[in-house]
């Protein structure tokens, strides 16, 4: 049976009158982009805009939106927008089990809601909280919810604390500790009432139920199942609905009512096809096989046990990806781990080191001779430490300078290790790439995590070296997206071209690339490409793992432009195709006017080379 599906924080909570005010995410752009209202509503505005429109269907574009609240936040000295951006870029990781990077993201949140944001450290401390949850690290877990809930329960956020509650129940019920995670569940559960959270509400009975199921008491759990169902529907939560109905019909199997398991099962499959859910989708498979099976129908119960076979593989690929992921998350602690070692090692050191020389300064009084002698072994000794010390560190030094390179563009690279930072620079017509494989999902299910990795790699190395030769700049890849910028940071006349260019040959490699692997019998990837052209601003992020990153709306419709391009073709706006237009070497399609989430209507074109 499908345990229970837990919200990350409250961060993501919307109470149903937030969620019908969410629904018309155009009405939320507008109000971030009105500078005449206070930046507390233009930030609300727009991390509800963000979530509602993006979080959970592309967290990608999601990542790269929150980038402006973060900027907006660092430019008007509003931590609270940092905070809720950071936030949101950790959510962003945290939803593709990447989980090194989204406590990354959570800990920068954390930092900057400590100067004065009282609900942002608890809403980062509960992310962590779900982190170490996932990573089976459940005393780490439970230490951070119970900080999260004393902070929630000092500023009194109901909604917070209701969250947290269940979020500990979890912990409890996944160690088979009953009593207490039906406590927890329940305060929870009554506490949503009280704030009318009909989504916390649903959630909250779902649990309980899947308590009492787990007890052996199906009436019971067959009631919690049916209220949580009901109000699932009421706001058209298609994920509960498809998790409580497999929930019920996996009862009725239980109480021999297989017709009525088939009824329930078989509309929760449908709902999670539609929605791509695909661990619903096995839980509505194996209810249907119980059910046909229990009824001695061979032919149907066979059906629903290769559709669940088929399922398996694809869980398999991305459980092997997640186990990827929590490897390198241990990896990273580990890391951890060991440098604060280290540091205490090399502090022990210095004191032993400073007893020592103590003691040697006591016995020097033994005799001049001795004294000369240790004095000569001394300078000896420092000299071969120096000679060695600056081997080693131009050593270091010239692979420092190497990697600067590799990540930095020259210049910038260059200002940072003559100024010890880079300032942030306005461009005035830069052109924005972006990529993305289609159906990637549907792809990846059919790899290894390794092969999905090389077959990634190959894709992007091909593209690196495409921006080499065409002097654009890559700016980032993000998951299966790739991201490069031509007319940066060295303006020149002909980056617009350079980077239709790059863009064509990229789409050219892909062609190439998948007819060998359809040959071969292998997967392969198809592409989008999309560009738009005009102001951005560029500098470096951060001051640890930083890199040269690039924001403003021009970014924003450049996404725009590529998901609403088509695979295999060049998807350009309007503003490109005013710049290359007279360019005999290209050819335009225009595709008119095309709706574009967040934007409204954009003219787009499709170029080729003549």
């Amino acid at each position: 049976m499908k345990k229970a599906i837990f919200l990350i924080a409250t961060f993501f909570v919307l109470s149903f009158a937030q969620q019908a005010f969410a629904q018309n995410l155009d009405s939320l752009y507008s109000i971030w982009q009105d500078q005449s209202q206070h930046d507390t509503v233009r930030v609300q505005a727009f991390s509800s805009y963000i979530k509602q429109g993006f979080l959970f269907s592309n967290t990608d574009s999601a990542f790269i939106l929150a980038e402006e609240l973060v900027v907006f936040g660092q430019e008007k000295k509003y931590p609270k927008a940092q905070s809720t951006g950071y936030n949101v870029q950790g959510v962003s990781y945290h939803l593709k089990a990447n989980y090194p990077k989204a406590l990354d993201y959570y800990q920068r949140s954390l930092k900057i809601s400590e100067v004065e944001d009282k609900s942002g450290i608890a809403s980062a401390l509960n992310n962590i909280g779900l982190i170490y949850n996932n990573q089976s690290n459940d005393p780490k877990a439970l230490d951070y919810y119970q900080r999260s809930l004393k902070i929630y329960e000092e500023i009194g956020d109901k909604s917070g604390i209701a969250n947290t509650l269940s979020n500990i129940g979890n912990i409890y019920n996944a160690q088979s500790n009953y009593p207490k995670a039906l406590d927890y569940f329940q305060r929870s559960l009554k506490i949503m009432e009280e704030i009318g959270d009909k989504s916390g509400i649903a959630s909250a009975l779902n649990n309980i139920g899947l308590i009492y199921n787990d007890h052996g008491n199906y009436h019971k759990a067959l009631d919690y199942f049916q209220r949580s169902l009901k109000i699932y529907e009421e706001i058209g939560d298609k994920r509960g609905i498809a998790n409580t109905l497999s929930n019920i019909g996996i009862i009725y199997n239980t109480e021999n009512k297989h017709q009525d398991a088939i009824i329930q099962c078989q509309k929760s499959l449908e709902i999670s096809e539609d929605i791509g859910a695909i661990n619903f989708q096995k839980n509505a498979c194996k209810c249907l096989y119980d059910a046909y099976k229990a009824m001695g129908k061979g032919n149907e119960a066979l059906v629903y046990l290769e559709k669940m076979q088929v399922i398996n593989d694809s869980l398999h690929a991305e459980e092997t990806g997640q186990k990827l992921q929590q490897m390198e998350f241990a990896k990273q602690m580990l890391q951890d781990s060991i440098a604060q070692a280290e540091t205490d090692r090399l502090v022990l050191e210095a004191h032993q080191e400073e007893m020592r020389v103590e003691e040697k300064t006591r016995n020097i009084a033994i005799g001049a001779g001795g004294f000369l002698l240790l004095l000569a072994g001394g300078f000896y000794s420092r000299m071969r430490y120096i000679r060695k010390s600056r081997a080693t560190l131009q050593v270091e030094k010239d692979r420092s300078e190497n990697l600067l390179l590799n990540i930095l563009p020259a210049e910038i690279a260059e200002e940072l290790k003559q100024n010890g930072r880079a300032e942030a620079r306005d461009f005035d017509l830069v052109s924005i790439l972006f990529t993305d494989f289609k159906g990637f999902t549907e792809a990846s299910a059919k790899m290894s995590a390794g092969m999905l990795v090389d077959e990634i790699n190959t894709c992007f190395e091909a593209f690196d070296a495409i921006m080499e030769k065409y002097n654009i700049e890559k700016i980032k890849t993000i998951g299966d997206a790739y991201m490069a910028a031509g007319g940066l940071p060295v303006p020149t006349d002909d980056s617009v071209k350079n980077t239709v260019l790059a863009a064509l040959e990229m789409q050219a490699f892909i062609s190439t690339r998948k007819a060998s692997n359809d040959a071969d019998g292998l997967p392969a990837f198809e592409m989008r490409v999309g560009i738009h052209t005009g102001p951005v601003v560029a500098g470096i992020v951060g001051v640890k793992k930083f890199q040269y990153d690039i924001w403003g709306d021009t970014v924003n419709t450049a996404s725009r432009i590529e998901s609403n391009g088509e695979a295999g073709k060049v998807n350009i706006s309007q503003a490109t195709y005013e710049l290359l237009k007279d360019d005999p070497d290209f050819a335009f399609e225009s595709r008119g006017k095309i709706e574009a989430k967040g934007k409204g209507e954009m003219e787009m074109l499709f170029v080729t080379i003549k």
